[in-house]
């Protein structure tokens, strides 16, 4: 069945702005190139008014008590449901991914509603003994305040749900810029909340020129917390000009996700999960497996079976069925590609696939860098595309340098059959997520989130809701 992709709007309070009556950029499916919608862009005067409506909706949201919050995000969860399949078409019309994974998008968007639904009830405050005999000390809980945040296009809504669900959660009101090449998937999950009982004001959407939007908010004296998600240079840029004004932020800013495959596992079986787990969302995923540091035992087993794996997955319109990797989500992704696979040929590297597939759309091949110059350029860059990295090593202490040598880190994998080496893995590996013997990393009650250039804070998990509140210390004598 055919979705039909409704026009986005801006949403500032009660007003829904068009693009007839605003300047407009397109929307573009990104497996045909063509234009799916008009997009209205956000003016000065709109990205004030929904600060300032963002402010006045904290006097009354953050009044609400938490088993009414918890009432409306369990709603909105049972709403998203309920639209499943509405969801899933526009996020792959919009997005590209198969419709398959769309829907598991989705379902992790419903189940993360409703984790923080109940983390809503579980932020407690505490009570410390004095030292003053009659007295009483308080930790009091309290939201932060109206929350700017910033989501990107590659899950256009688990990253926008990531950040709305936290802080209506904790009492806070929200003005939220999801990318412009994916606007609907979030526009449906707002009127899945209103929906269930969120008054009006609480959720805002703008759309436009990202740098204005966010420096507009983030400049905004009734903004108070900053939630982004996207590339280190652009998440650094916002975090100093927050940290200028005095703003909490949490940063999600990616990753370049290092594999180590010791030499006593099954490493083709270990090949095919690699290839489900590296060609999801067609690479686009800042925790997904990027380099491949095997040992020389298995190398070649396992590049054996990596390559004939990238071979066979069906590239086409995430829209039809059989399909296992749709196009990238926009044309800057195809280029990135090309340069990369561009510079490993230079260098001298071996390149299994490394090409555009037909003449529209954005489609690029499942490819395999192996043997490559540790200097190229998709070692010290994320492709953050269907592009995987593969390279023999000898001892344990070389594939740790090597994962460990680039300032992200984000996530990492080990692949062992052995307690004590799993061990030194985890203990050596910088990465904020380890994955041991699976690709899998994220739920909604875990925390996500990374060190060193890849960011800080944490979005999932108790550690979600942290940011979005304050503690109040109170002594009664």
């Amino acid at each position: 069945m055919v979705h039909p992709y409704r026009e986005p709007t801006l949403i500032i309070g009660k007003s829904r702005i068009s693009a007839k009556d605003r300047l407009t950029r397109p929307v573009l499916d990104p497996a045909t190139g063509e234009t799916i919608a008009m997009l209205p862009i956000a003016t000065t005067d709109d990205i004030r008014a929904a600060a300032e409506t963002a402010a006045r909706a904290y006097e009354h949201w953050r009044s609400t008590t938490s088993h009414q919050r918890q009432s409306i995000l369990r709603a909105a969860a049972a709403a998203l449901r309920s639209r499943r399949e509405d969801l899933a078409w526009t996020i792959t019309t919009e997005q590209g991914k198969p419709l398959a994974e769309a829907r598991g998008e989705v379902d992790a968007s419903a189940e993360t509603l409703e984790w923080f639904a109940d983390e809503a009830r579980r932020a407690y405050g505490r009570i410390i003994p004095s030292r003053i005999p009659g007295n009483r000390q308080l930790v009091e809980i309290e939201p932060v305040g109206p929350v700017a945040a910033f989501a990107p296009w590659n899950f256009p809504l688990i990253n926008s749900i990531r950040k709305i669900a936290p802080a209506l959660a904790a009492g806070c009101s929200i003005v939220i810029k999801p990318a412009e090449e994916t606007p609907g998937a979030t526009l449906i999950a707002v009127e899945c909340l209103l929906e269930a009982g969120l008054p009006e004001d609480v959720v805002s959407v703008l759309f436009g020129n990202p740098a204005e939007i966010s420096e507009g908010l983030i400049r905004s004296a009734q903004i108070r917390k900053i939630s982004f998600t996207g590339s280190v240079p652009v998440g650094q840029s916002l975090a100093a000009l927050a940290a200028t004004h005095g703003k909490r932020s949490t940063m999600e800013l990616g990753g370049h996700a290092p594999v180590i495959v010791l030499d006593d596992v099954d490493a083709p079986k270990v090949a095919a999960l690699a290839s489900a787990g590296k060609f999801r969302n067609a690479g686009q995923v800042c925790n997904g497996a990027t380099r491949f540091y095997v040992q020389r035992g298995v190398y070649d087993a396992f590049l054996t079976t990596f390559a004939d794996a990238a071979k066979a997955v069906v590239v086409g319109d995430g829209r039809k069925d059989g399909v296992q990797m749709g196009p990238l989500a926009n044309d800057r992704r195809l280029t990135a590609m090309e340069r990369f696979t561009t510079d490993a040929r230079r260098r001298g590297g071996g390149v299994i696939g490394g090409a555009r597939l037909g003449d529209a759309g954005n489609f690029f091949q499942p490819t395999i860098f192996h043997d490559l110059d540790p200097q190229a350029d998709a070692y010290r860059v994320e492709p953050f595309g269907p592009l995987a990295l593969v390279a023999p090593f000898d001892e344990e202490e070389e594939a740790l340098r090597r994962a460990n040598d680039i300032n992200v880190g984000l996530s990492s994998f080990v692949f062992t059959d052995s307690a004590k080496r799993q061990r030194r893995m985890i203990d050596g590996l910088q990465t904020g997520l380890v994955g041991v013997n699976t690709f899998t990393v994220s739920f909604p009650e875990t925390p996500f989130g990374g060190i060193k250039d890849s960011g800080h804070g944490h979005e999932g998990g108790s550690e979600g809701l942290e940011p979005y509140l304050v503690r109040k210390f109170v002594h009664v004598a």
